[in-house]
């Protein structure tokens, strides 16, 4: 009897993409001039650290 099974790299290949944007946005944080931008810079930091964790737990 055989088994199909696909698997994909999708959740890796996400969780890298967001863990990248997640380490640009805390650059941002601590490297841009102005409090508006070091805002926006946690925020994509934040967002993109939760979008890491749901692409590698969704797709795994």
């Amino acid at each position: 009897m055989a088994l199909d099974a696909v698997e994909t790299d999708k959740g890796v290949g996400f969780g890298v993409l967001f863990g990248i944007l997640a380490v640009v946005g805390a650059l941002a944080m601590l490297a841009a001039p102005g409090q508006l931008t070091k805002a926006g810079g946690f925020a994509l930091a934040i967002v993109a650290a939760l979008l890491s964790i749901v692409a590698v737990q969704a797709y795994a």
